[in-house]
């Protein structure tokens, strides 16, 4: 089989682009034959029609509208002005490849001209001359009549070369026949700039997405990356930035407005002044006519792979009388991890991920039970809530109906199931890890966090997913390593209390011994009979919670084992000087909130979901089988656990106390 750039291939390539060619010709032959009148009206004809055909495009078109109408207009106008969109697209693209075939003097019969006193001005200054140019109706139009708008001046243009080589030669023939000197972006911007020194004109498209190399700004309200390269090629020509549009004007006819410009001599701003003010001239040209601008353009692409914008080298810029409660959000589903430990690791990140661009909000989607977790959190805009017993499409279907169009969701699991769930509701980008099975679903897959050494804790896990989607996680990153206890711990009549968490609904193979938290209650208390014991647990270990209660005796404490909701289990936590636990959720629970905690680890691995900080203290007996994370242990005897003594844990528990 021939590689993809053997003679035999690049003949095939060619003769395809002879061919694509050849086809453009015959379609040009066809309409000029036509009159302008009835080439405009078979363009609307096939546009409404395409509107109806092009699915895909129709969508982006109305999504595009949603974005920057939304709010001001219903969605009757918004599928109206579509429709008309798509009509006025193709009735002027088949018009371009029609003017190129007439006369000059004809053309410019066709197309009235506005505010061309800017321009004079501007010449009469000897002012280098940039052209801010929109996709705008029938924009050939630009190429066909420099006349009505660089008078005496050279005209020039940036432009993009065609894939097909026959096409862009033919383009160039014809732009350099009526004297436009043309300059290849990829070849730098070193002739445009010396042209515009010259006192030159200089046309460039601003109004599509700029990649990674862009200025974000709002563009009708919503952060778009924008090219700062007009702005920057105006700047350090002393020049003037001139916007000019194209408007339908009746059929077969435009008109051209010049609006009023902006002289960067007179006016000093920066590059991102410029381009802010640049974005704002464009929203104006196509308020005018909205139904003529290029819906079909993914103008507020999400980048990838960073779509949060931390990282991005020029950043985000404001007009500096924006007022910033007016910025369109970027929605972001988090699909919170089921259990509650694993959900409280993962509170780094959704931080890190908050603080990635301004105009984020984060909805997390997880199990009802976390609903009061996550709804705690001041980065969480909202939380949507699944049941056990609700099916796959049930939850797809709950997502879809919530409201919001989510831009991207980010998994903080890793199952197959939690991401089809999201795949079904439609969710543009997908972000995850590879999984087990979920990767075809999957727009990014995050890759595995590399180097040696012992495996990476959960935390630092779901943070690398944050870094990788362009947050900053460096502070976030030293505060779970060295965190400090909260110093807003509540106190109950300045009483010293300790909590106890003796079970683990993981199973038994992560409970230490109940007898163990009495012995070492009981050792505790009597170096200090002020103390206040406090039982959590989860509802299913109520008969644990009475059993420890009786085991205890006389000893003061408070069994609230499954009889508090997870809002109250927080406040309660923070009346406690400390934690004595087993690897449960309300261990993480108590980490998230500045509580110390003693926790002991049996089955389960601390490296990877241990508390993090030195106010934190780990108590593990090591056997050659563990870490097993079985439930039950396979032995029956559960060494990892029952080799852990009270003296032990006793001891740990007063060293906190000291």
């Amino acid at each position: 089989m021939a590689s993809a750039d053997t003679p035999k291939t690049s003949t095939l390539k060619l003769a395809i682009h002879w061919l694509v060619y050849a086809a453009f010709r015959c379609v040009e032959s066809i309409l000029w034959l036509l009159p302008v009148e009835a080439v405009w009206y078979l363009g609307r004809a096939l546009g409404t029609l395409g509107y109806y055909l092009a699915g895909k495009y129709r969508r982006l078109a109305l999504n595009n509208l949603s974005i920057a109408f939304g709010s001001e207009h219903d969605e009757a106008w918004r599928r109206q002005t579509a429709r008309r969109h798509f009509a006025s697209l193709f009735s002027n693209l088949l018009c371009g490849f029609k003017l190129p075939m007439m006369k000059q003097s004809d053309v410019e019969k066709r197309v009235t001209v506005e505010g061309m006193e800017h321009t004079r001005a501007a010449m009469q200054k000897q002012r280098p001359i940039l052209y801010l140019v929109c996709h705008l109706s029938c924009w050939e139009i630009l190429t066909q009549v420099p006349s009505l708008f660089v008078f005496d001046r050279k005209p020039a243009t940036v432009y993009q070369p065609l894939r097909n080589p026959f096409l862009n030669a033919l383009v160039l023939r014809r732009r350099r026949k009526l004297g436009y000197t043309l300059f290849d972006r990829q070849d730098g911007f070193a002739g445009p700039m010396k042209h515009m020194k010259e006192g030159g004109c200089l046309g460039v498209l601003v109004d599509q997405h700029a990649g990674d190399h862009g200025i974000w700004c709002p563009f009708f309200d919503r952060l778009a990356s924008t090219t700062p390269i007009a702005a920057m090629m105006a700047q350090r020509s002393h020049g003037v930035l001139m916007p000019l549009a194209i408007y339908d004007n009746g059929p077969g006819r435009w008109r051209m407005v010049c609006s009023a410009p902006v002289d960067t001599e007179e006016l000093k701003q920066t590059v991102e002044g410029l381009t802010t003010w640049m974005n704002r001239s464009v929203e104006m040209m196509i308020r005018r006519q909205p139904e003529n601008w290029f819906w079909v353009h993914n103008r507020w692409k999400t980048p990838k792979p960073q779509f949060l914008l931390s990282n991005y080298k020029r950043g985000i810029s404001y007009p500096a009388d924006y007022d910033h409660s007016r910025l369109r959000a970027f929605e972001l589903l988090v699909r919170s991890p089921n259990w509650l430990g694993d959900a409280c690791m993962a509170f780094p990140a959704v931080r890190a991920m908050k603080s990635g661009r301004p105009d984020l909000k984060i909805t997390v989607f997880g199990p009802e039970k976390l609903r009061e977790l996550w709804e705690a959190q001041p980065e969480v805009d909202r939380y949507i809530g699944k049941e056990n017993r609700e099916g796959l499409f049930a939850v797809a279907r709950k997502i879809k109906t919530a409201g919001i169009r989510f831009d991207a969701a980010v998994l903080l699991t890793n199952s197959t199931r939690s991401t089809a769930e999201l795949w079904l509701a439609g969710i543009p980008r997908l972000v995850g890890y590879k999984g087990s099975l979920r990767s075809r679903m999957l727009h990014q897959i995050i890759k595995e966090p590399g180097g040696k050494g012992p495996p990476l804790h959960h935390t630092l896990r779901y943070l690398h997913i944050a870094r990788s989607i362009g947050a900053d996680v460096s502070g976030f990153t030293s505060q779970v390593s060295s965190a400090a206890p909260s110093q807003n711990l509540e106190t109950k009549n300045s009483e010293l209390r300790i909590g106890i968490c003796a079970g683990a609904e993981y199973g038994q193979a992560k409970r230490w011994p109940l007898d163990r938290f009495a012995e070492v209650i009981k050792q505790v208390s009597d170096a200090h009979p002020e103390i206040e014991w406090v039982f959590f647990g989860a509802p299913g270990e109520a008969a644990m919670g009475e059993q420890l209660s009786t085991m205890v005796g006389g000893v003061r404490h408070s069994n609230l084992v499954g009889k508090t909701k997870l809002a109250e289990l927080i406040t309660q936590l923070k009346t406690c000087r400390l934690l004595l636990t087993n690897d449960t959720g309300t261990m993480h629970l108590a980490c998230a909130e500045g509580v110390p905690t003693v926790s002991i680890f049996g089955s389960t691995e601390p490296v990877l979901t241990g508390p993090l900080g030195d106010q934190h203290t780990v108590i593990r007996h090591q056997v050659p089988c563990s870490p097993c994370f079985k439930r039950e242990c396979p032995f029956g005897h559960y060494e990892c656990m029952t080799q852990i003594t009270p003296d032990q844990v006793a001891a740990a528990v007063l060293k906190k106390l000291v």
